[in-house]
């Protein structure tokens, strides 16, 4: 199998690292900006954040006609700093946590899969990152 090149997204959230640490990992937050697009939604996630630990996010079509689970085993996880995890299908990502200046910098780096063109990826990828940062500054 190719292997493809693997694609970052990035985002500066104007908060500290511990408000975004937090927003990011905790399910309840994770339920409110977890989607792409307002026609998505996140029903339900669960979150054990520690290195062997999984997670599970299901996302939905709010219409019904889509949905799958996200999910994947961390890896490595750095309080303030980093967390990689390997997903189900064997694929790894890691988002790195930069404060600077009471802003937060965020870069997820991630193996991108075979099915959709990378290019529509990065862009799901960067509009849930966009989505994230959106309800951070707002809460």
């Amino acid at each position: 199998m190719e292997q493809l090149k693997r694609i970052t997204v990035k985002a500066t959230v104007n908060a500290p690292v511990a408000k975004v640490w937090k927003a990011w990992n905790t399910p309840s937050d994770i339920m409110q900006w977890n989607t792409p697009d307002p026609s998505w939604h996140t029903p339900s996630s669960e979150n054990d954040l520690k290195v062997g630990g999984k997670f599970k996010n299901r996302m939905e079509a709010k219409d019904g006609s889509f949905g799958f689970d996200f999910e994947g085993i961390y890896d490595s996880v750095v309080l303030y700093q980093e967390i990689t995890y390997t997903m189900g299908d064997g694929r790894q990502a890691t988002t790195l946590f930069t404060e600077q200046g009471g802003k937060t910098h965020m870069a997820t780096t991630f193996d991108p899969e075979t099915q959709n063109d990378p290019e529509f990826q990065k862009q799901g990828w960067q509009s849930i990152l966009n989505n994230f940062v959106k309800y951070v500054e707002s809460n």
